[in-house]
C-alpha cells in the first residue's frame, strides 16, 4: 500500500464531481493522503465490474482511488476516476453496500447530472492553485461563476442552500438509476438500502456533525422508502451474496485498519484469532509500529496459509524495503509480480527497489525502466513513474531522457516553467524525430497552446 501525502486540490476532489462537488462544506482544500493499493483496487474493480457493464462502461477504463480520511464520502471524478474515502470503506459491512454506493454515483452520470461539472473540469484541469472546495463547488453546482467569490467572502451558507436545493432534485433519480443498474447486473440490491439506512439518521444532526456524503447526497425518508419499494420489486432480492467477495471485503477492512489505525488492531482482532484477516491486520500493525521481526513473522504465517497470494509477497517486499533491507525486498516483489503480472503498482514498487539497489548495474537499471514503462501504460497520470524513470536514466548517464521524464513529472504537477525548461533541453539533445524527441516537442506544443 502506497500512501502519498499531497494536497488534494479542487482539481482532484471537487471540480471533477459536478453536482457532488460540495462535499466539504466547512473545509478548504487541505493536505490529504492518497492511498494506492493493488489488492484493494483489484477487489473493488471486481465488485463493480457488473455495474460498469450494466452502464456500458469498460471496467479497464475506470480507475479506483482511495483517499485516507475518516469522513464518509465517495464520488465519481470525470466519469473515469472513482474516489472513495477510507471512512466510507470502513463504514460498510458488505461489498454489496459499496456496490450500491457506486451504482448511485453512476446514476448521476447516466442522468446527465454532471454536465456542468465536466465543463468546469476541462476549464480547471490545468490550474495549479484553485479556490476553496466550497467556492468552486458552488460555482459548478449553481452555474454561477460569482458563487466562488461569494463563498470566499463569507456567503457559504447561501451557496450551500442553493447547491442542496439543486442536488435534492437529482438524488431520487440517481437512486432509481442505481436500482436499474443493480437489476441489470443481476445483483442483490439490499446492500444499497442498508448503507443508506446507516446514514439516514444523520439527516437530523447539525451540519457540522453530518458526514460529507450526507451533506452532498441529502437523504430523506421518502428516498429510503422509495429504495425499499424498488428492492421489493427486484428479482434478485433473495440472491445469495458472494462468499468470495465477503472474504475480500474482510481482508480490505483488516488491511485498512492495520495501516491507518494500527493501535486498534489488538482490540478488534483477538490474539487467539488466527484467521487471515486477523493475521493480515496484525502483520501490518507490527510494521506500522516498527516491529520488523513480528511483522515478517506474521507475513510468513500468511504465506504458509496462502503460498500463492501475490499481495502477501508484496507486503513482505514493502516491509523489507522500508526497513532498509533493500536487496532482500527484490525477491518477494518479483514473486508478487510473477503471480500478478498485471498489477502495475507492484511493478512500480519492484522498479523502485531495482533502481535503489542497482549500484551501477546497467542491466538492473534497464530492467527497472522496462517495468516502469510497462506500468506507465496503466498509470499515465503517475508522477512517481516519471520520477523513477528520470532517476534510472540519470544513473545510466542518459541525461536527455532523464530531463524528458522530469518534464513529464512537472507537467503532471502543473509546474509549467520547469516542464518547459526540461522539455526544451530534451528536445535539443535527443535524436531528431525519434519517439522521445517527438514527445518533448508535444510537451512544448501543449504548453504553448495553454498560454
Amino acid at each position: 500500500m502506497q500512501m502519498k501525502y499531497k494536497t488534494i486540490l479542487i482539481i482532484c476532489l471537487s471540480v471533477f464531481i459536478g453536482l457532488n462537488a460540495l462535499t466539504a462544506s466547512t473545509r478548504t482544500a487541505q493536505a490529504q493522503t492518497l492511498i494506492r493499493d493493488a489488492e484493494i483496487e483489484s477487489y473493488m474493480a471486481e465488485w463493480f465490474e457488473p455495474i460498469f457493464k450494466a452502464n456500458n462502461m469498460a471496467p479497464e477504463q475506470v480507475k479506483i482511488i482511495i483517499v485516507q480520511d475518516t469522513d464518509i464520502n465517495a464520488f465519481v471524478a470525470g466519469g473515469s476516476n472513482i474516489f472513495f474515502f477510507t471512512g466510507l470503506l470502513q463504514k460498510t459491512d458488505t461489498p454489496e453496500e459499496l456496490i450500491g454506493v457506486m451504482a448511485h454515483e453512476l446514476g448521476h452520470i447516466s442522468g446527465g447530472h454532471l454536465v456542468r461539472g465536466r465543463k468546469a473540469m476541462e476549464q480547471a484541469s490545468y490550474e495549479s492553485i484553485l479556490g476553496t472546495i466550497i467556492g468552486i463547488g458552488a460555482a459548478i453546482a449553481t452555474g454561477d461563476a460569482g458563487a466562488a467569490a461569494a463563498v470566499s467572502g463569507g456567503g457559504s451558507s447561501v451557496a450551500q442552500r442553493r447547491f442542496l436545493s439543486t442536488a435534492r432534485s437529482f438524488e431520487s433519480s440517481a437512486d432509481q438509476a442505481a436500482l436499474r443498474s443493480l437489476e441489470a447486473a443481476q445483483l442483490n440490491p439490499a446492500g444499497f438500502l442498508t448503507f443508506m439506512e446507516k446514514l439516514s439518521s444523520e439527516e437530523f444532526l447539525p451540519d457540522s456533525q453530518q458526514s460529507e456524503y450526507v451533506r452532498s447526497h441529502p437523504l430523506t425518508r421518502t428516498r429510503i422508502d422509495s429504495i425499499q419499494a424498488g428492492i421489493e420489486r427486484s428479482k434478485f432480492q433473495e440472491k445469495a451474496r458472494s462468499d468470495k467477495w465477503a472474504k475480500q471485503h474482510a481482508r480490505m477492512k483488516a488491511k485498512l485498519m492495520g495501516f491507518i489505525q494500527p493501535q486498534q488492531v489488538a482490540w478488534v482482532y483477538d490474539d487467539l484469532d488466527q484467521s487471515v484477516p486477523a493475521l493480515y491486520a496484525r502483520s501490518i500493525s507490527y510494521y506500522r509500529e516498527n516491529n520488523l521481526s513480528k511483522a515478517i513473522g506474521a507475513v510468513d504465517a500468511l504465506l504458509t496459509k496462502e503460498s500463492q497470494n501475490p499481495y502477501f509477497y508484496e507486503l513482505k517486499g514493502q516491509i523489507l524495503f522500508e526497513f532498509g533491507r533493500l536487496n532482500e525486498s527484490i525477491a518477494p516483489y518479483k514473486r508478487a509480480l510473477e503471480l500478478k503480472p498485471e498489477a502495475s503498482l507492484i511493478r512500480i514498487a519492484l522498479a523502485h527497489a531495482q533502481i535503489e539497489t542497482a549500484n551501477g548495474n546497467e542491466k538492473q537499471l534497464n530492467d527497472a525502466i522496462v517495468n516502469l514503462k510497462r506500468a506507465l501504460r496503466d498509470e499515465p497520470r503517475s508522477t512517481q513513474i516519471h520520477h523513477f524513470l528520470s532517476t534510472a536514466y540519470g544513473r545510466l548517464g542518459q541525461e536527455p531522457q532523464a530531463k524528458l521524464h522530469l518534464a513529464e513529472e512537472a507537467l503532471l504537477k502543473r509546474n509549467i516553467p520547469f516542464a518547459k525548461q526540461q522539455a526544451t533541453y530534451a528536445l535539443n539533445n535527443l535524436p531528431a524525430n525519434g519517439a522521445d524527441w517527438l514527445r518533448a516537442k508535444d510537451i512544448l506544443l501543449f504548453i504553448e497552446q495553454k498560454k
